[in-house]
């Protein structure tokens, strides 16, 4: 066998003059079936990175690949066209990768085939919540790369409704991790991207134009932030209505802006208006009615209004363990601000539990070095070396 191979090795250089690989390669996809054939096209749409098995078997479906998948990845794998990195995991060369995306495009199944890796890959993103926990981190790291594939490389394939998908789960793995500068080209790329496809006025365009507003605030950059908010919110009202739960989430953006930069007169009448939006919207016991909640709390104890923040951030935080559970890391956000509160007011007997279970949630769900832990931890710190406790 091996000495055939061999010959037929030797006499394809000579006759096409191609390369050692390429001719290996081509000796290698004669011999396979059509089902093994189509499993190496499909695993050529991943990125250069780790492929874990699930991804593949998601993929497949999407695309429709009713055969014995894991008896052709073992053929792959016999053939020297997918390396077994460890169980479950895989991963194709460069120069291989290369060679079976040209079989690929020969395939009658390919936009098939490149329609199930996006929608299989969309599922991915739209599971990535905005603030990732450390589980949720390690689900999902492996599939960071092709996602990210998908959304510069495969765009075409993605529908309309599932463009932003992409853009946004990447962009919500990172900054929920405190990474702004690596979300921050995927907020552009999205924005981009959507503005393309679909014109300047479009509700995904201004979704991107909040997105990446938001992470320009986030790291300070204010003047880049504001006429981004002005503009979505402009856009959502044309496009929407007045009254639209997007609507109100871009009154609270624009609104938190102007907090960031101690506009206080300017945030007051836009959070006002988005509150009781969002409770006509969504009713009264919904995350985002938890969140104007706080944010209204919070513009309250910066202009020293404590009387008036306290009964918000009380509420907003046994909102939050009823719809979210106690160990959630808003709730421990929220536990954070009410001891702000409270030791704004000298009541540093009562801020301390609060940091104390706001801080082990945080560690245990977030990790010790995310922004908001080392923010309650310095805040506990701060705390007991000013207070004597």
């Amino acid at each position: 066998m091996l000495k055939d191979i061999l010959a037929r090795l030797q006499q394809q250089q000579a006759a096409t003059g191609e390369s050692g690989v390429a001719a290996a390669f081509d000796l290698n996809w004669e011999c396979l079936e059509p089902e093994a054939q189509k499993l190496a096209c499909l695993l050529s749409l991943f990125a250069l990175a780790p492929i874990p098995w699930s991804l593949v078997e998601s993929a497949a479906s999407a695309s429709n690949l009713e055969f014995d998948l894991k008896a052709n990845c073992n053929i792959l794998v016999e053939r020297y066209l997918l390396q077994e990195l460890a169980e479950e995991t895989y991963q194709i060369h460069e120069r291989i990768q290369e060679l079976l995306r040209q079989k690929l495009d020969e395939l009658a199944e390919v936009d098939e085939l490149k329609r199930g890796f996006c929608q299989a890959m969309v599922a991915v993103a739209k599971k990535i919540p905005q603030t990732p926990t450390l589980i949720d981190i390690a689900q999902v790291t492996l599939a960071i790369p092709h996602l990210e594939e998908v959304a510069t490389v495969y765009q075409a394939w993605l529908s309309d409704e599932d463009l932003m998908s992409p853009f946004e789960g990447v962009l919500r793995f990172y900054a929920g991790q405190g990474a702004y500068e690596q979300a921050l080209p995927w907020g552009e790329k999205s924005l981009s991207t959507t503005r393309e496809r679909f014109g300047d006025e479009h509700q995904d365009v201004a979704q991107s134009m909040n997105n990446l507003a938001e992470l320009y605030y986030y790291q300070g950059r204010y003047s880049e932030a504001e006429p981004l908010l002005i503009q979505a919110l402009a856009m959502i009202k044309r496009l929407l209505g007045d009254e639209h739960p997007d609507v109100a989430q871009s009154l609270n953006n624009l609104a938190t802006l102007y907090c960031y930069q101690e506009r206080y007169s300017e945030a007051e009448p836009l959070y006002i208006e988005a509150l009781p939006m969002y409770k006509r919207l969504l009713g009264d016991e919904h995350p985002d009615v938890a969140l104007s909640l706080n944010n209204l709390a919070a513009l309250y104890k910066s202009q020293g209004r404590y009387s008036e923040a306290e009964p918000l951030y009380v509420e907003a935080l046994a909102m939050r363990k009823r719809l979210l559970g106690d160990e959630h890391p808003d709730v421990a956000l929220s536990l954070n601000n009410l001891a702000l509160l409270y030791r704004f007011q000298g009541r540093y007997n009562a801020a301390e539990p609060l940091y104390v279970k706001s801080l082990v949630i945080l560690e245990q769900r977030l990790g010790a070095n995310h922004p908001y832990t080392i923010t309650v931890r310095n805040n506990l710190e701060d705390l007991r070396r000013n207070s004597n406790l």
